[in-house]
């Protein structure tokens, strides 16, 4: 049992990655990617999930081997200029993810427990459900993050992927031989944006960055400890595209109608229809375990940002200072994450919808070339650097995620 337990430690930040990177938003489009194109399309998890492992590999061994996080580098070589940049993106890209996990842990909560109207519900068991998580986050600190967020994902990961198996199993003649297809639906109209969505949108955008303070927390440090990060993120990651596929495929056998965390709503009344009401039941629980688990990674991880993006700012100088989850920065960060986006509970911003889009899009493509610029700046003044494959294909995802960014913003804005 100890032996199992010490393992388990070992992964322990990958799990995170997994269990972080998996929201609402992963939820509904692995959902409605499958009811449109059909499981076919599962393939696109896969892939989805790869390339977000390359840049999360690039990202650790950018900072085991420079032994400054990213924010280090990027003060002492790209300036206190691209450092104002990504705060003030991060407070946008902050205030919108707070109010949709907030508002999907709300629906899904109401949903399970009842007890008042849908809009009630979802205000309350959302404002609820964030403090909740700060309480978890400042009582606890990393090690009681660790343990709730491994339990977490335990519950959802197997009642999301069983549920999906039910399903499979039950119209595996015509399933099965659906997911030997892989293909990229282009014949159909949403064919080609649905791929591209599903693609760019498995396992987190701002939160990749997050795993480079959860493995400072397990003390790993220098290149002897890459080998260690490779192998639980390839566990995170495969966790993540399993929960994908176990989606596509839910999503591929019933009608889906709804928009928004609706969507999870119609998914749990379809496989009412198809399993019973234990499978209603146990999606619904699956789904507020999902959303849960990313609100409190995101509510424990996102501050470290905050914290290590306004302190280089003050230092202006680069040098590597560890962020202390106590310090005033990072408990200012954590209660304006868990308070301020509880306003998009209560009405809809369209016109903040829009600028969300821009901001959401443009992350990835951003990370890549970070990887390729100021990466590789920093590792090569350490001596070291990617090799040429490694560049390639950075340059490879760079090239991908700038496509996604069109088709999402042509998608949000085209008339």
């Amino acid at each position: 049992m100890t032996s199992s337990r010490s393992a388990l430690a070992t992964i322990a930040p990958g799990i995170l990655v997994a269990a972080t990177g998996v929201g609402a938003g992963d939820l509904i489009t692995a959902a409605f990617s499958g009811h449109q194109l059909g499981v076919a399309i599962a393939w696109a998890v896969l892939a989805g999930a790869g390339l977000k492992f390359v840049l999360s590999e690039g990202l650790a061994r950018w900072q085991l081997a420079t032994d400054d996080t990213p924010l280090d580098s990027v003060a002492r070589h790209a300036g206190r200029g691209v450092l104002v940049a990504l705060l003030v993106y991060m407070i946008a890209w902050s205030f919108f993810v707070g109010a949709a996990l907030m508002g999907a842990c709300g629906v899904t909560a109401h949903a399970v427990l009842g007890g008042m109207d849908a809009r009630s519900g979802k205000i309350v068991y959302g404002i609820t459900t964030s403090f909740v998580g700060v309480a978890l986050v400042r009582g606890g600190g990393y090690a009681l993050f660790q343990r709730v967020m491994k339990a977490c994902i335990g519950v959802m990961f197997a009642i999301v992927v069983l549920t999906g198996v039910l399903v499979l199993v039950q119209d595996r003649a015509t399933i099965l031989p659906s997911l030997l297809a892989h293909r990229i639906p282009v014949t159909r109209a949403p064919g080609l944006a649905w791929t591209i969505a599903l693609i760019g949108g498995v396992g987190g955008t701002v939160t990749i960055l997050s795993y480079g303070y959860w493995i400072r927390e397990e003390g790993r440090r220098g290149l002897d400890a890459l080998a260690a990060c490779r192998r639980d993120l390839a566990i995170g990651y495969a966790m993540t595209a399993l929960f994908g596929v176990a989606m596509v495929v839910i999503g591929s056998t019933i009608a889906i109608s709804g928009e928004g965390t609706g969507v999870i709503l119609a998914v749990a009344d379809r496989l009412e229809e198809r399993l019973g009401a234990p499978g209603r039941w146990a999606f619904l629980v699956g789904a507020w375990g999902t959303v849960a688990c990313s609100l409190l990674g995101v509510w424990q991880s996102v501050p470290y940002l905050f914290a290590d993006a306004w302190s280089q700012f003050r230092r202006g100088d680069g040098s590597r200072r560890e962020v202390d989850v106590r310090s005033t920065p990072y408990t200012v960060a954590l209660w304006c994450l868990a308070t301020i986006p509880a306003l998009g509970l209560f009405r809809q911003f369209a016109t903040m919808q829009q600028l969300y889009a821009i901001v959401g899009a443009a992350f990835m493509p951003a990370l890549a070339l970070a990887l390729l610029v100021v990466g590789q700046r920093a590792m090569r003044a350490r001596g070291t650097g990617s090799r040429p494959a490694t560049l390639a294909a950075y340059g490879a995802i760079l090239a991908f995620f700038v496509l996604a960014a069109a088709f999402e913003l042509h998608g949000r804005f085209a008339s």
